[in-house]
């Protein structure tokens, strides 16, 4: 079984501390993946977190779908209409035949904007995609990939707001920065190491900084 058969979900991405059981609260220092641990002095990549719902469009080698994170998850009808204005028809079908034939492509990216979300307003006044993470077969591909995609398809790249280590990501957003979109506050970043690697269980290394984890 292939598979897009199946419209392989997105997984998802573990904050960086544990929580105290009973208080509830984050435990900093207390490293929820002992492989993040151990790169947490390595360069990492921090792109920003955008406040929105995941999406997944699915190139099966034959036709485009559409999906959120899980093959349940809702997608808002002035969402969907943007996804098809951006993905389908006969024009971005050929698109995607020419550049991947019939391998499999999973692009990853968050539908923003007014009406999803509490802030999705203060982003913009419609609905987009935002592109951030691309898998082709079973490889997740690096930035550079990732941004060639974008311009096939004339999308929006979640941007590089700081490269360093998880220390200094922990730092930035404890300062309550603002997002580089719009006029909403930053959700947080999302880590991970400059070459792609996963851990002992196999699970990518790849982590998200939430901005309210360190307001507790």
């Amino acid at each position: 079984m292939k598979w897009s058969d199946y419209m392989r979900e997105y997984h998802k991405i573990e904050g960086l501390f544990k929580r105290d059981e009973i208080s509830k609260k984050l435990i900093e220092g207390s490293y929820r993946n002992e492989t993040v641990e151990f790169l947490k002095d390595m360069m990492w990549e921090f792109t920003e977190k955008i406040d929105g719902t995941n999406i997944r469009i699915i190139w099966d080698g034959h036709k485009v779908s559409y999906a959120g994170r899980t093959d349940k998850a809702h997608i808002p009808a002035e969402l969907m209409n943007r996804l098809v204005e951006l993905f389908g028809g006969e024009a971005n079908e050929q698109i995607f035949e020419q550049n991947f034939g019939e391998k499999e492509v999973m692009l990853v990216g968050e539908g923003y904007g007014a009406k999803i979300q509490g802030c999705g307003g203060l982003y913009r006044q419609d609905q987009d995609f935002i592109l951030f993470d691309v898998m082709i077969g079973e490889n997740y591909q690096p930035r550079e990939t990732v941004n060639g995609i974008a311009k096939m398809f004339n999308l929006d790249v979640v941007p590089i707001v700081l490269e360093g280590t998880i220390q200094e990501g922990i730092d930035f957003v404890k300062n309550n920065p603002k997002s580089t979109i719009g006029q909403a506050k930053m959700e947080g970043l999302v880590g991970r190491t400059k070459v792609e690697l996963q851990d002992r269980c196999g699970n990518r290394v790849i982590v998200k900084i939430k901005v309210n984890d360190f307001k507790e």
